[in-house]
């Protein structure tokens, strides 16, 4: 195992638990408890996680994994979503993606759609996540729009009042939100306020609102509410959604799609 897929599974462990000892760790990965002793030791100089006796626990209160470290979870679930989400789109429409795992997943299969595979536009993309716009901005079929703002280093978001100036002067036909947690009396969330703000105003700016979320994202709540449930019209989720929680956000009026 590579240092780097090392490093993901340990700082997976770690949100998952809360804290990891040094042999619990060494058992888990294969390796040795010097390795992971190391490993600790480097994770804690980025301040990745906080070293203690036999072991480390996370970095702060509210931690959020950065999402270079967060690809490889539910990977084969959200994938699925992508391409669900992707076939909700019709080719000339102007498309809000939020940052996170799972939207970066549904650029990727827009990129791959063979009907949008030339257009003036094929699509018009709209963001404020850097990585969906470095990503598709080799798709010349593609208009790529991205907000101003302050990058935040651990979703590749910009935010702040410079990307809100950009999306008071637009309409979009569709906002597709990731979010870490959705419940249908909360609504979507994220962790961090000025990221939610920003989702926020995307989502007033479309017609319509899909939030791409896996089962494990369900029910849950987080810091920073972005929208009510209400103002979602499609849930697009995996087949691990447990039923009551399908049928509660029916009955609340969303269209819901597990693949």
């Amino acid at each position: 195992m590579s240092r780097d897929a090392r490093w993901k599974a340990l700082l997976e462990l770690l949100v998952e638990r809360g804290r990891l000892d040094v042999e619990e760790a060494a058992a888990e990965l294969e390796v040795s408890a010097a390795t992971i002793r190391r490993d600790f030791d480097q994770l804690a100089e980025q301040q990745m996680l906080v070293r203690t006796r036999g072991g480390a626990v996370v970095h702060g209160v509210s931690y959020e994994l950065p999402l270079r470290y967060k690809t490889a979870r539910h990977a084969s679930e959200k994938q699925r979503i992508a391409k669900a989400v992707a076939g909700l789109v019709a080719p000339g429409e102007a498309v809000g993606l939020t940052g996170g795992t799972t939207t970066t997943e549904v650029a990727r299969a827009l990129a791959v759609r063979s009907d949008l595979a030339s257009g003036s536009p094929a699509l018009t993309i709209v963001t404020n996540a850097l990585n969906i716009a470095n990503e598709l901005a080799v798709r010349p079929q593609f208009k790529i729009v991205v907000t101003g703002g302050v990058a935040r280093p651990q979703s590749y978001e910009l935010i702040g009042p410079l990307a809100d100036g950009v999306l008071a002067q637009i309409t979009i036909d569709v906002a597709v939100l990731g979010v870490v947690a959705f419940d249908v009396t909360h609504g979507a969330a994220a962790h961090d306020e000025a990221e939610a703000a920003i989702n926020r105003l995307l989502c007033r700016r479309a017609e319509r609102v899909i939030v791409a979320a896996d089962s494990s994202k369900l029910g849950r709540r987080a810091f920073a509410r972005i929208c009510a449930a209400e103002a979602v019209d499609t849930l697009v989720t995996d087949t691990a959604a447990a039923p009551e929680t399908v049928r509660r956000f029916e009955d609340a009026g969303l269209r819901v799609v597990a693949v």
